[in-house]
C-alpha cells in the first residue's frame, strides 16, 4: 500500500492550477451535498433549475475568493495552522457574499432568494471541512509513505507547550528523508497536562517516561523548552542517557532562520548546555553609563575572552574601541564577524604586541583610552612548563608594560583578568598569573588610574579549554583522555565571564581583586563520560577513556582564594572581593626589570617567581626540560 501511494503522490509540488481546481470541485461538492441535505436527498425540480441558475455566481465568488486568500500558493504536504486560517477567512467572506446577494435580491427585487440560507450555512460548513481536510490529508498521506521509506527514529519531546509543538511540526516538515522522526510522545512536568494528547500524542509525567524509556521505544529525546533550569535539565539529560537515549536540543528562536525553525536546526545537545548555572542577573545601567561614549582599549581581543569583552561593549555604545592582539589570523576575523555585524566602524584593530613596551606606549597616548581591559596572556599550563621565560615576559613584563603605559596616558580605568590559576599555584604560568597580579598592586599607587583584578576559572569553549579538545577525541574514535580520575575544575560560559568583567569595571573603586562565583567542581572524568554519552557512544565499550597522570605544573582542584586570603562581600552574592595581600617591594620592582631584559633566562625567571610568589611550589623544577 505504501508503495502504491509512493509511487502515486507526486514528489514535487503540485501546480497551484491543480490545487484551485480541487478547491473549486470540493466546494462544488459542498453545495450539492448541502442541496441534498436541506431537501433531505428529495430535491424538487424547480430547486435544481433555481440551483443551476445559481451555480456560475457560486464558483466565481468561491473561485476569487480562494484567489484573494492565496489559497492555491499553500504547500498542501506542509499545511499548518497559517493555511487553515486562510482557509477560513476565504470561505467566510465567501459565504457572506452569497448572504448578502441573498438579501439584495429578495428586498430588492422578487422577494425571492438564490438559494435557501440553510443551504449556505451547511455549504459555508461542508467547504470549510472540505479544503482542509483534504490539505491534512495529503499531508498524511505524505508522512506515511515518504517519511517511512527509510529508517524511522521515535522521538519524545520534552515540553508539551508551543516550543515542543513547533519542534513537532518541523519534523513533521522534514519531508524525503533517509532517516524518518517520528514523535511517540511529549513529556512534561504541568500535572495539568499530563494524560492528555497533543496533535493525537500521549504527555507523560517524567515518571511516566523513565517507564517508557525502559521499554526501549525512545531513541531521540529533543529539549524544546527555551528557559529549562539547569539543574532540572541536568536531571532530564541524565535520565535519558542512562537508558542509551541521544539528546537533542531546540536552539534559540533567535537562531532559527527566518523566525522559523527547521528540523536541521534541531542539533545534539552539547555539554556546554549541562555545565550553565541559572543566569547571573545584573543591573546593566551603571555598566552602560561606564562605557557609554567612552574611548575602551582591549589587549587580547583576538582571544576568547577579549573577543566577547568587545562584543559586549559595544552593545553599550562606546565612542570606539580599540583591539589589540599579535595573532594576525585570529584579528582578521574578528574583523569579519564585526563588519558583518555592521559594527567595525567604531573598532580599530591593530597588531600589537604587549612585550613591546614602546609600541603599548605609543598605542595609548595616540589613542587615549578611557577604560583599558588586560585579557592578553600566555595560558596554557604545560607550554608554560617548559618555557617559563616567555610566560614570565608576556604575562608579567607584558602587564607591567600595559599598565606603566595606561598611567603615563592618564587612563582612568584599568581592569587586569587574570585566572584562578594565580591561586596558591603548582604551575609556572599560574605563578606569573599571581606575581602579575601583586605586581599592579605595588604599581597602582604611581599614578591616578583605578586598578581592579578580576579572577575566575575556565571558560567553557575557549582556546585551548578542555572541552574541544574531548570533542576532537570523541570524533576521532577515542581515546578520551583525562589527566586524573579525581580532577575538578570550575567552569563559567564566555558570556557570563565578560560580563562579570564589565560589572567589575563599573563597580570597582581601585585596588580591589574581584572573584567571581564559579558554582560547582566540575569532576573532569564525569564530563567526559557525558561528552561520550552525548555523542551516542557507551563510555569503555565505544569510546576507551585513558587516565594520562596529571601534567606537570598542573592541580588536582582549582581554588579561588590564597590560603591568606578571605573573601568580603560586594553589592552582588555573585561578585566577591579578595582580602588584599602585600605587593612586592621596591627591589622586587627592580628584579622584573633586569630579568626583564635577559632574555630568556628561564632559571632566573623561575627563581624569581619563588621568591616572589611564596604560594608557588616548583617541586617538578628539576625534571623540567627548558627550550627558549
Amino acid at each position: 500500500m505504501k508503495r502504491l501511494l509512493g509511487q502515486s503522490l507526486p514528489s514535487r509540488y503540485a501546480p497551484r492550477w491543480i490545487v484551485g481546481a480541487l478547491d473549486a470541485g470540493l466546494a462544488l461538492i459542498s453545495v450539492l451535498v448541502a442541496e441534498w441535505v436541506r431537501f433531505e436527498f428529495n430535491v424538487p425540480e424547480h430547486e435544481w433549475s433555481v440551483w443551476l441558475r445559481f451555480l456560475p455566481i457560486f464558483l466565481v465568488i468561491r473561485v476569487g475568493t480562494a484567489v484573494a486568500f492565496r489559497l492555491e500558493a499553500g504547500i498542501l504536504r506542509h499545511t499548518g495552522t497559517e493555511d487553515a486560517r486562510r482557509i477560513f477567512g476565504a470561505v467566510s467572506v465567501g459565504t457572506a457574499a452569497f448572504a448578502v446577494l441573498n438579501a439584495v435580491r429578495f428586498y430588492a427585487f422578487d422577494g425571492r432568494f438564490f438559494i435557501p440560507f440553510s443551504v449556505i450555512a451547511v455549504e459555508w460548513l461542508g467547504t470549510l471541512v472540505a479544503l482542509i481536510g483534504m490539505r491534512l490529508g495529503v499531508k498524511w498521506l505524505y508522512l506515511q509513505t515518504f517519511r517511512a521509506t527509510g529508517e524511522q527514529v521515535n522521538v519524545a519531546i520534552f515540553g508539551a507547550g508551543e516550543a515542543g509543538l513547533i519542534a513537532k511540526h518541523a519534523l513533521d516538515r522534514e519531508g524525503v528523508s533517509s532517516t524518518a522522526m517520528h514523535v511517540v510522545a511529549f513529556i512534561d512536568d504541568d500535572p495539568n497536562k499530563v494524560g492528555k494528547k497533543l496533535e493525537g500524542v500521549d504527555i507523560l509525567s517524567a515518571a511516566q517516561a523513565r517507564r517508557f524509556y525502559r521499554t526501549g521505544a525512545v531513541d531521540r529525546l529533543i529539549i524544546s523548552v527555551q528557559h529549562l533550569d539547569p539543574k532540572r535539565r541536568r536531571r532530564v539529560v541524565d535520565h535519558a542517557l542512562a537508558h542509551g537515549i541521544r539528546v537533542l536540543d531546540v536552539p534559540p528562536v533567535h537562531h532559527w532562520i527566518n523566525g522559523e525553525l527547521t528540523a536541521r536546526q534541531i542539533r545534539e545537545l552539547r555539554i556546554e548546555d549541562l555545565l550553565g548555572r541559572p543566569p547571573i542577573e545584573l543591573d546593566r545601567s551603571h555598566v552602560a553609563a561606564a562605557l557609554r561614549g567612552k574611548r575602551i582599549a582591549v589587549t587580547g581581543a583576538a582571544g576568547s575572552i577579549g573577543s566577547e569583552l568587545i562584543r559586549q561593549i559595544l552593545v553599550h555604545q562606546p565612542a570606539s574601541v580599540l583591539a589589540i592582539d599579535q595573532a594576525e589570523t585570529p584579528m582578521h576575523d574578528l574583523t569579519l564577524e564585526l563588519t558583518k555585524l555592521g559594527v567595525a566602524d567604531r573598532v580599530e584593530a591593530q597588531l600589537g604586541d604587549i612585550r613591546d613596551e614602546q609600541q603599548v606606549l605609543d598605542t595609548f597616548l595616540a589613542f587615549k583610552p578611557e577604560v583599558v581591559f588586560h585579557a592578553a596572556a600566555y595560558k596554557h599550563v604545560p607550554m608554560m612548563e617548559r618555557q617559563p621565560w616567555q610566560a614570565f615576559e608576556t604575562n608579567v613584563v607584558g602587564t607591567r608594560n600595559v599598565l606603566k603605559a595606561a598611567q603615563a596616558a592618564a587612563v582612568p580605568t584599568f581592569v587586569f583578568v587574570s585566572t584562578d590559576k594565580a591561586v596558591n599555584p603548582t604551575s609556572v604560568m599560574g605563578a606569573t598569573k599571581r606575581a602579575a597580579e601583586r605586581l599592579i598592586q605595588a604599581l597602582a599607587p604611581q599614578g591616578t588610574t583605578r586598578v581592579i583584578t578580576t579572577r575566575f576559572g575556565n571558560v567553557l569553549g575557549s582556546n585551548g579549554s578542555v572541552i574541544p579538545l574531548f570533542r576532537r577525541q570523541i570524533a576521532a574514535g577515542g581515546p578520551v583522555t583525562v589527566t586524573d580520575a579525581e580532577v575538578t575544575r570550575f567552569f563559567m560560559t564566555i558570556p557570563e565571564a565578560a560580563q562579570l568583567v564589565l560589572e567589575a569595571a563599573a563597580m570597582g573603586e581601585g585596588g580591589e581583586v574581584f572573584v567571581f562565583d564559579m558554582g560547582q567542581r566540575v569532576r573532569i572524568l564525569d564530563l567526559a563520560k557525558k561528552m561520550i554519552q552525548l555523542a551516542g557512544k557507551e563510555p569503555g565499550r565505544d569510546i576507551e577513556l585513558k587516565i594520562t597522570g596529571l601534567r606537570p605544573g598542573e592541580k588536582l582542584h582549582e581554588e579561588l582564594l590564597l590560603q591568606s586570603e578571605d573573601h568580603l562581600p560586594t553589592h552582588h552574592p555573585k561578585i566577591m572581593r579578595a582580602a588584599h595581600t602585600p605587593a612586592p617591594s621596591g627591589n622586587g620592582l627592580a628584579d622584573i626589570d633586569a630579568l626583564a631584559s635577559a632574555r630568556g633566562d628561564h632559571e632566573g625567571a623561575l627563581r624569581f617567581l619563588e621568591e616572589s610568589v611564596p604560594e608557588f611550589a616548583t617541586n617538578r623544577r628539576a625534571t623540567a626540560n627548558f627550550e627558549s
